[in-house]
């Protein structure tokens, strides 16, 4: 969200730079950035990993498979790999940091780059306090430079284990340097959120109780557990999206009016949201875990018949909750956050129900429609807002008809560019807007940390369905009619 003319030159560290996040989605977001000209003569791109048998011309092979499936073209890959190289860690010792920090002064200076590093962790948990230990004792945390450092979720299992994480990482880097990436902060809608709220009046002057009926943000996915089995199996749909994913979407409906458009300014807001946060009420919370079933005309397996799923697992691949913020914007308002594997489809939104108008004229010439207009943010598969409300149906006799006032980004915007494409950018421009501050992680453990430890009770739904019966009820009135 920062300005590219700001952009410093840098070398940017891919820790895991073998692996899949680093396959997938980084090295297809940088080369792309080198394509549009953001980081031509800007930047080198450094992988590394334990891997001894991989070199600078083999790791260029990896990158030229990896970008060729993401589908990018010959240029964009020729400009990657031009400034593309590899430095194994081996067994992580201090001459194994020693050469690391030897090599990339080596590669800055043949780009005649400043001593600015962004080290990127794509790593498992238990490998990030030996990676950011190795890189301090090596004097990398502190260069003449810039260092900053980026840290993918989970980010604690709980509250202790949080604060211990957080504690950890401020040892050896100060929280200005620390980038914790939520890529659902990437988005464009999500993004665009602040911007429909806070440069649109008509909106801003409806975002509250006395305008706002409930709010509900869905993030349903149609794939299962897959070959995630191992990580899924021990933290389940509390920890891998409610707890981070879905409350970040929450923090930026509920915010009040940041001070300024800053990276600071934002962040206060947010963590005053999560402040706010009423204690759950367990009876209002529904956990689920997906059976056997059928999605798109496939016959899929239950989650204990996956692979690597113990056949008496209790783990949660769906969670229902209502969430109350008891601020004086939204005191009563209900915010349901659902979220589940195997689902009927992929989708993920922001429903606003807005209240019913105070008196319907049209109940007494027997028409039952409901009157509430609802607001309806979609992040994927199709980005956009629309809002939804009543007209009346041409001719006789006297009809309402619920249609949508639409914007759809692919209709205005040609080159939208992938959450990983903003959120590198961001990190290399040092803006940390897009990101999550350490109290954030801490306040919103605080609100699910007593969930995870006494979990209600699990239910069962059918894969390719929207989840369990008995969570029916924690949702937006009529929000079925846009899922």
């Amino acid at each position: 969200m920062g300005s590219v003319e700001t952009l410093e030159p840098s070398v940017f560290v891919i820790f895991g730079g073998t692996g899949d996040l680093s396959r997938r989605k980084l090295l297809p977001a940088l080369a792309r950035h080198f394509e549009h000209g953001t980081l031509a003569g800007k930047c080198a791109v450094v992988g590394v990993s334990p891997d001894t048998s991989v070199n600078d011309e083999s790791y260029r092979d990896l990158a030229l498979k990896a970008l060729s499936d993401a589908g990018l073209d010959k240029s964009a890959i020729d400009q990657l790999n031009e400034n593309l190289y590899f430095q194994t860690i081996g067994k992580g010792t201090k001459d194994d940091y020693a050469a690391l920090a030897s090599r990339l002064n080596d590669i800055r200076k043949k780009h005649d780059l400043p001593q600015n590093y962004a080290f990127y962790l794509a790593l498992p948990p238990g490998a990030v306090a030996g990676v950011v230990e190795g890189l301090d004792g090596a004097g990398l945390s502190k260069p003449e430079g810039w260092s900053r450092l980026v840290v993918e979720k989970p980010f604690g299992r709980d509250l202790a284990s949080a604060k211990a994480l957080n504690d950890k990482l401020h040892q050896h880097f100060r929280e200005e340097q620390i980038y914790r990436i939520d890529h659902y902060l990437g988005k464009e809608t999500v993004q665009n959120l602040l911007v429909f709220r806070f440069a649109n009046a008509i909106f801003e002057s409806l975002w509250n109780r006395e305008r706002v009926h409930s709010v509900e943000i869905r993030v349903a996915e149609d794939l299962g557990v897959g070959t995630r089995a191992g990580y899924y199996d021990k933290s389940g749909a509390t920890r891998d999206m409610i707890q981070n994913h879905l409350t970040q979407l929450l923090t930026l409906v509920a915010m009040e009016v940041p001070t300024s458009f800053e990276a600071d300014a934002i962040r206060h807001e947010k963590i005053k949201v999560l402040k706010s946060i009423a204690p759950i009420d367990c009876d209002r919370v529904v956990r689920g875990q997906y059976a056997g079933g059928t999605v798109d005309n496939r016959k899929v397996p239950g989650y204990r018949e996956e692979a690597g799923v113990a056949d008496d697992s209790q783990t949660d691949t769906f969670v229902g909750l209502e969430i109350l913020v008891n601020t004086w914007r939204w005191k009563g308002v209900p915010f349901y956050l659902r979220t589940g594997k195997r689902m009927k489809k992929r989708l993920t939104q922001i429903i606003v129900r807005f209240n019913d108008v105070p008196v319907s004229l049209f109940r007494s010439k027997g028409l039952a429609l409901d009157t509430a207009d609802i607001l309806v943010l979609t992040l994927q598969p199709d980005e956009g807002f629309s809002l939804h409300f009543d007209v009346k149906e041409p001719g006789e006799p006297f009809r309402l008809k619920r249609i949508p006032l639409a914007f759809r980004y692919k209709d205005e915007f040609q080159d939208m560019p992938e959450a990983y494409e903003t959120l590198l950018l961001d990190v290399l421009e040092g803006d940390q807007t897009l990101f999550v501050h350490a109290e954030e992680v801490e306040e919103s453990w605080r609100v699910y940390t007593p969930l995870v430890e006494n979990p209600p009770p699990l239910h069962s739904y059918p894969a390719g369905t929207w989840g369990p019966k008995e969570a029916e009820h924690l949702r937006v009135p009529e929000g079925d009619l846009w899922r």
